[in-house]
């Protein structure tokens, strides 16, 4: 009990710190909201008056405070470019984009870890270089390449989807899940690489200890060895490097939206950052940034659940 209320200390600690971050770095960079929404051509009157309506003319702290008091009652301002409110306007699209991360992250478990002990579970040589091979060259192609090879493959030639035509959940949920299993596929598969060679890896460490021995002394097969003794200590530093890929997925979202043209927050974060809309990129990247510190936090539970040891440290 006490270690789960240090981690939700350093949780809170955490976001405070990226929520200060990510509004100050949106005060100091270079570009003006107000050239944006009033065009090159205003006068330096007009431009003054809009500075101060919006509180540019404010002290920095007086405007964080009011800032971060507002967003933890759901209220992130509203924005300059599309005069909504952020909250509203984030609302369908951060849809969107969790349920693409968590398409990509159930494919990267269910397709891994089977793979992963089928691999560490074959005696057979030819077997695991074919997938080191493998893993090595899925793992160099980028995302957004997989994508447009899905889009020309499955999209332009197989006709399996149509590329660009994303229907959002709200209006169907069943073709909006089924178009964004291409898309979250492209993100998935480099991970599932990364994540066999993780898995692999640390189950071999395992296949050396004594423990294992001792099982093999007693009669136990291979098979039933890894499964019954290995898997679970072998896969604590898996589920942490899946932590980490999560988060990843959430980073890797923004470029694939584009690819397959899907209103997701990746693109409204790219357009806000153009627009210089700092109420949208602020409220975008603290979102993320507790979404990616629940998902540690919810990783660091179960380790803890695997492996009672890790409640010591």
């Amino acid at each position: 009990m006490k270690n789960i209320v240090k981690k939700v200390l350093m949780m809170i600690l955490t976001m405070v710190i990226v929520s200060f971050f990510a509004f100050l770095a949106f005060q100091i960079i270079p570009g003006d909201p107000t050239t944006k929404i009033l065009g090159a051509d205003a006068t330096a009157e007009a431009v003054e008056a809009l500075r101060a309506e919006l509180g540019f003319d404010r002290p920095f702290f007086v405007r964080y405070f009011e800032w971060i008091t507002n967003a933890l009652q759901g209220d992130f301002g509203r924005s300059y470019i599309y005069d909504m409110s952020v909250a509203e306007l984030l609302q369908g699209k951060m849809t969107v984009t969790l349920l693409l991360t968590a398409i990509a992250f159930v494919m990267i478990v269910v397709l891994s870890i089977p793979i992963g002990l089928g691999v560490a579970s074959c005696r057979k040589a030819w077997v695991d270089r074919l997938f080191t091979v493998l893993g090595q060259i899925v793992m160099a192609v980028p995302p957004f390449f997989i994508g447009i090879l899905l889009t020309l493959l499955c999209g332009l030639v197989l006709h399996w989807f149509n590329p660009g035509t994303f229907i959002s959940p709200a209006d169907d949920f069943g073709a909006s899940i089924v178009y964004l299993l291409y898309p979250a596929f492209a993100i998935a598969l480099p991970r599932v690489a990364m994540t066999v060679k993780m898995l692999k890896s640390s189950i071999g460490g395992e296949m050396n200890k004594d423990y294992v021995r001792t099982a093999f002394s007693r009669g136990n097969t291979r098979r039933a060895t890894l499964y019954r003794h290995v898997l679970r200590n072998a896969v604590v530093p898996t589920v942490a490097f899946l932590a980490m890929t999560a988060a990843d997925i959430v980073a890797g979202s923004v470029i694939i939206e584009q690819v397959f043209a899907i209103s997701g927050i990746g693109r409204l974060l790219l357009t806000s950052i153009s627009n210089r809309d700092f109420p949208v990129v602020q409220a975008i990247v603290v979102i993320l940034a507790l979404v990616v510190v629940l998902v540690n936090f919810l990783a660091d539970l179960i380790n803890q659940r695997l492996d009672p040891r890790l409640h010591l440290q």
